[in-house]
């Protein structure tokens, strides 16, 4: 029977059923869903192979910018994963490569932590390391005494290549590379290892030694008694490394230029990534602080890199283990500790502080100190901390330590910088002894804001004293003029700042005649004007300071017993009159 109304019902049930999901097995789907990811990885390994494939300095922001969208576009996983396995087999080849290539590879890597985040890092470091123990294992177990060939162990140097640009781009700190020199350290000095640390030195000698220069020091100590026990096997290129480690260690070598680093590309490719901050949003900024430990127990422990995943295991188990195969601490590492735990004590809140405060500390002499603060790499900025740290150790010492002025005047010949922090540093102390209108422009406004939050500091005589004996070393060398008190009011002084002055003025007047300080209460033999005249002539370039020092001397004269503080004082007080062609009427 032909019925056109039956006839459409039945083609719309039939339709209905069409579009009804048709019922597919668990394991058929599996199936499917893999084929499917299975798909789009082989589709994602041919875009990054070919992005990869045409890095170059001058693309490498184009390069970039792709990437980043593959990450949008991709699982995250699957796009670090395959970045991963690319660069570490492009760069763990067989043959030597240029460290031009590795250096192009880890900008694109240095630059993609800053954008993807510590994730990205984490895994790649994770891998790259992984790759390079177990290419040096296999090297070292095959030629553990057998000379390296021109073409054998090529992946394990350029792989070695690879963690030192990671930590000159600021992809992973020192503390990884120490890792891994003391670990080749470990073991009896082969041709290899010594290969491998002379390679490690040429790439990232410098900026080891800018990082952290104890534990250079603390490496050179453990290859020189290695050398001094085989020092009739050690052949000539043990001994090149030695002698580099030693010239690294004293500051010895030569800075390697722009120029000579692959003609300028790697501070090129170092201003690039300084400057995606201006154009991106950026989720990281400092390098990893990893350690090999860590790494090697991230498959029991967890990943280090995510803040609660690291199991911390049985502490109590751990614990007794640790104090069994602990070893005797050296007597440095003993010292260092003990000194963290007093600057914490002395109020040294951080790290630079902390750091400079160690140093002066554990200095032989004002020169050692002087150059190992020079090591410290400190900005403008951080140097000021020098200076304040100087003053707090000085301040705090039972007995005046002339140690600390000579340190401080041996660094204000290479600053002006240093010259203006010690003048901050006096009027910080003045505020403290009671002298509120010490101080610039921005700190009196501030104070009249709050005025009544200003409070007088009760500063024991002893910090008083050395901090006077200072600053009159200071004056008489030079290192700063008699202006710095150009903001003192001398005829309306709080008690303590007169106890101060009056000490300062006699350490001036001893100061100005010895070329070493004179400890106690000693009065120097020798009187030559022109040392005096010549500290407080500089003064008559301001009028009002002229005319206060003036006044606050010739009460000082008046007071004194002593017959050369009465001496010194009169000749003060004649130059700076002579300097400004008046006699105030006192």
């Amino acid at each position: 029977m032909n019925n056109p109304e039956f006839n459409q019902k039945t083609r719309t049930h039939l339709e209905h059923l069409a579009e009804v999901p048709r019922y597919v097995p668990p394991r058929l789907r599996e199936e499917d869903s893999t084929f499917n990811q299975a798909e789009g990885n082989v589709k994602l390994t041919r875009q990054l192979q070919g992005l990869l494939n045409k890095l170059s300095e001058q693309n490498i922001a184009t390069i970039l910018t792709n990437i980043e969208a593959l990450y949008r576009e991709y699982s995250r996983h699957d796009v670090t994963t395959s970045i991963t396995s690319f660069v570490i087999k492009s760069i763990s080849a067989h043959s030597a490569l240029l460290d031009a290539h590795v250096v192009l590879h880890v900008a694109l890597i240095s630059s993609l932590y800053r954008i993807i985040g510590v994730e990205f890092a984490a895994f790649f470091v994770q891998n790259a390391v992984s790759s390079y123990e177990r290419h040096y294992n296999t090297l070292s177990s095959v030629a553990a005494n057998d000379a390296i060939g021109d073409s054998s162990g090529k992946e394990c140097f350029n792989l070695m290549v690879l963690l030192s640009e990671l930590y000159n781009f600021q992809v992973v700190s020192c503390v990884l590379i120490y890792d891994i020199i003391r670990h080749l350290l470990s073991a009896d000095l082969t041709e290899l290892i010594v290969e491998l640390l002379l390679k490690l030195l040429r790439n990232s000698g410098q900026q080891l030694r800018q990082d952290d220069p104890n534990a250079l020091k603390d490496i050179v100590q453990i290859v020189q008694s290695k050398t001094s026990e085989a020092e009739k096997s050690s052949n000539s290129r043990t001994r090149f490394m030695l002698e580099t480690l030693t010239n690294l260690k004293n500051n010895k070598i030569k800075h390697v230029t722009a120029q000579q680093t692959y003609g300028g590309a790697n501070e090129r490719l170092k201003k690039f990534i300084a400057g995606l901050g201006k154009i991106r949003h950026l989720m990281q900024h400092d390098p990893l602080r990893v350690t090999l430990d860590d790494l090697h127990s991230a498959e029991t422990r967890g990943k280090w890199w995510l803040v609660g995943a690291a199991w911390s295991g049985d502490p109590l188990v751990e614990r007794l283990d640790g104090a069994k195969s602990a070893p005797i601490a050296s007597d440095e590492d003993t010292v260092s500790s003990a000194l963290l735990i007093l600057a914490k004590k002395q109020g040294m809140n951080t790290d630079i502080r902390r750091s400079i405060f160690v140093v002066l500390m554990s200095s032989e002499d004002y020169i050692d100190a002087c150059e190992r603060l020079t090591q410290l790499s400190l900005t403008e900025v951080q140097q000021r901390e020098v200076v304040r740290v100087l003053m707090s150790c000085c301040g705090n010492e039972k007995f005046y330590n002339p140690y600390y002025a000579f340190v401080c005047q041996h660094l204000c010949r290479t600053s002006r910088s240093y010259k203006i922090t010690l003048q901050f540093c006096l009027w910080d102390f003045l505020r403290d002894l009671g002298e509120a209108s010490v101080g610039g422009v921005e700190v009196l406004k501030g104070m009249k804001n709050h005025g009544d939050d200003f409070q007088v500091k009760d500063i024991s005589s002893t910090k008083l004293h050395n901090v006077a004996n200072a600053y009159a070393w200071w004056v008489a060398k030079d290192c700063v003029t008699l202006s710095i008190f150009k903001p003192v009011d001398f005829t309306v002084l709080k008690p303590q700042t007169r106890e101060f002055l009056s000490h300062f003025f006699r350490q001036l007047f001893t100061s100005s005649q010895v070329s070493t300080p004179i400890l106690g209460s000693d009065v120097p033999s020798t009187r030559i004007k022109s040392s005096l005249e010549e500290i407080f002539i500089k003064a008559t370039r301001i009028q009002a300071l002229a005319m206060g020092l003036v006044y606050f001397l010739t009460e000082m004269k008046k007071t004194s017993e002593g017959e050369y503080i009465r001496w010194a004082s009169g000749v003060a007080i004649d130059t700076l009159r002579t300097g400004l062609d008046i006699i105030p009427a006192l």
